[in-house]
C-alpha cells in the first residue's frame, strides 16, 4: 500500500508521462499484477490505486530494452544470477500484454 501512495504521489509530482516504473517481480504473474495497479489501477480494490488509471510505463529489470541499458557487468552481478532462474520470457509476455492494454505513454 505504501508503494502504490508513493507512486501515486511522484505520478502527481512530476506528470505521468515523466514516471517510468521498474520491477523485479520472480514471476510474471506477479509482475504482471504490480504493472495492472500502476498502469490501470488497484485490480485487488485495496489501495491508493484503486480507480486511479495512471498509464505509466513499466518494465521489469530482465526485459531486454532494460537490460541494455544497464552495464553488462553490474547486470551480471546484480540481476544475472536471478535471471537463469527467472521465466524470464512469461515476464517479458506479462509486460508486454499490460503495456499494450494500459499504457498511455
Amino acid at each position: 500500500m505504501e508503494n502504490q501512495k508513493r507512486v501515486k504521489e511522484f505520478a502527481e509530482e512530476f506528470g505521468s508521462e515523466n514516471v517510468v516504473v521498474l520491477l523485479g517481480a520472480a514471476e510474471g504473474e506477479a509482475a504482471g499484477l504490480a504493472a495492472e495497479t500502476v498502469t490501470a489501477g488497484d485490480p485487488t480494490y485495496a489501495g491508493p490505486l484503486t480507480g486511479v488509471q495512471l498509464g505509466l510505463r513499466v518494465y521489469h529489470a530482465c526485459e531486454p530494452q532494460v537490460k541494455e541499458e544497464f552495464d553488462s557487468s553490474v547486470y551480471d552481478e546484480q540481476i544475472g544470477m536471478m535471471e537463469m532462474v527467472l521465466d524470464v520470457d512469461d515476464i517479458v509476455s506479462e509486460m508486454t500484454t499490460i503495456r499494450d492494454q494500459y499504457c498511455k505513454y
